[in-house]
């Protein structure tokens, strides 16, 4: 019976790569349809509408990514247990998660329609853009429930080792998006709204092929549909595990929805041209992503089996490779800046604003790659708390003071940009004083031989 990918046995480092890799090509395409959903709209519609669409990453993940993080404290659940063989543990986690997610789903589809004008408006949204970007914004959060799901399920598909299903799913969802944005946006005009139903409807199916998936898996890990409700036991510990990093999302999208209304006081192109760049950028966060992700189930699963040998090389060579990753991404977006850009639009003005954040920002790609490997290190671990504190200082808290003074000072654009590799830099020395004074691994070692003494 195939039981998932056992990260506890074998080669440390094939088994992380194999199951580090379909997250990265998965993480490609869901990057590549969302940028070219953005040269749809560029090209067919305009840059008050590509500004529209460009401006919509923050808000989605303020709204989005408290759900997801509280939905990754099963995962770390589900992993250990399945590390440690705890199979009726974790199959009470894996349908209180998926209860957690539907009901998340309906209150995200509410708020996300009601607070859309609200949260604009907040935002700075210049006023030539904002009923573009209500319209693209209400449109994508009628089906926050697909989103939601999706990622629930896959969050419970990689705990237990299975990174391949996943990427099939979302490579088939991204030829969908492509497909009907093409249709909707390109020969039928439709608008930006449609871009955000092309969107919702390769969700949708993606959700739906992770459902069957999950209805069909081993009985460990089958989900059955009257099982589905909440477990308080579980719940609970979701809550505990989770909570730390659905706070640190939200908290962090909203600092970076102020970074967001800091750059739309610079008008339109600066929308445009700063969205085109974060399309870029976020390539540069796929080894991230992907390792990040890898790690958490790595260290999750082999401290549920009590290899900690394991943690410690697989930890050292997970980091390696996506830092290394990161820094030559960087370097080929600060040489390749103007080209890229222009991609996205031929108005000099907005590649002149992309082309800026890009040489200020893409050469300390390694600095996000250090400080996310080493958060996920600490979510596998059950430490949440740690990189929420950490992230809320520096990412946030730090973020807005020195873009709210600084702009006081010197009211240039690049004050802005330079808030990120500043943020990145300083939560790095924060991660490192941590992760080599704090001696975390040998906690767990030394409750380890706590236990197996009093058993003695």
């Amino acid at each position: 019976m195939n039981q998932g990918n056992d990260l506890t046995e074998g080669s440390i480092y094939k088994k992380l790569l194999l199951f580090a890799l379909p997250i990265l090509v998965g993480q490609i395409f869901q990057q590549l349809y969302n940028t070219i959903d953005s040269l749809i709209v560029g090209h067919f519609l305009g840059d008050q509408a590509l500004a529209a669409v460009s401006s919509s990453g923050s808000l989605i993940f303020m709204m989005v990514g408290f759900f997801q993080g509280v939905a990754m404290g099963a995962g770390v659940i589900i992993a250990k247990e399945f590390g440690a063989k705890n199979y009726k543990s974790m199959n009470l986690a894996l349908h209180t998660d998926v209860a957690f997610g539907l009901v998340a789903g309906v209150i995200l589809t509410v708020a996300g329609v009601v607070l859309t004008p609200s949260i604009l408006g907040w935002m700075n949204t210049p006023v030539d853009v904002l009923p573009e970007s209500i319209r693209y914004f209400r449109t994508y959060f009628c089906g926050a429930v697909f989103s939601i799901m999706y990622n629930i399920f896959v969050g419970i598909l990689q705990a237990v080792g299975d990174s391949r299903h996943p990427l099939i799913y979302l490579m088939i969802s991204s030829v969908t998006n492509v497909v009907l944005d093409l249709v909707f946006v390109g020969g039928f005009h439709m608008g930006v709204g449609a871009a955000a139903l092309a969107t919702i409807i390769s969700q949708a199916l993606s959700a739906l092929l992770c459902l069957i998936k999950q209805l069909r898996a081993p009985e460990e890990y089958r989900l059955v549909i009257k099982k589905v409700r909440f477990h308080w036991e579980s719940l609970k510990n979701i809550v505990r595990f989770g909570l730390p990093s659905g706070v640190q999302n939200s908290v962090i999208a909203l600092a970076n929805l102020v970074v967001q209304s800091s750059i739309n006081t610079f008008g339109d192109a600066a929308m445009a041209g700063c969205g085109s760049y974060f399309k870029i950028e976020g390539f540069a966060f796929l080894p991230v992503t992907c390792f990040a992700q890898g790690l958490s189930t790595f260290v999750g699963q082999n401290l549920g089996a009590k290899r900690y040998d394991r943690v410690k090389k697989g930890v050292r060579f997970g980091i390696l490779c996506s830092v290394s990753l990161a820094e030559i991404i960087g370097i080929v977006v600060w040489c390749f800046a103007p080209a890229l850009i222009g991609l996205f639009s031929d108005t000099p003005r907005v590649i002149a604003f992309g082309v800026r954040q890009a040489k200020v920002e893409a050469l300390f790609y390694c600095m996000l790659a250090l400080a996310h490997c080493i958060a996920g290190v600490m979510r596998g671990a059950g430490k949440a708390k740690v990189p929420m504190i950490i992230m809320l200082s520096f990412w946030c808290v730090l973020r807005v003071s020195y873009i709210t003074a600084a702009l006081h000072l010197y009211p240039h654009i690049e004050i802005v940009f330079s808030a990120y590799p500043l943020t990145w830099s300083t939560s790095c020395i924060a991660f490192l004083i941590y992760f080599f004074k704090a001696d975390w691994i040998h906690s767990f070692e030394r409750l380890e031989e706590g236990k197996q003494k009093a058993e003695a």
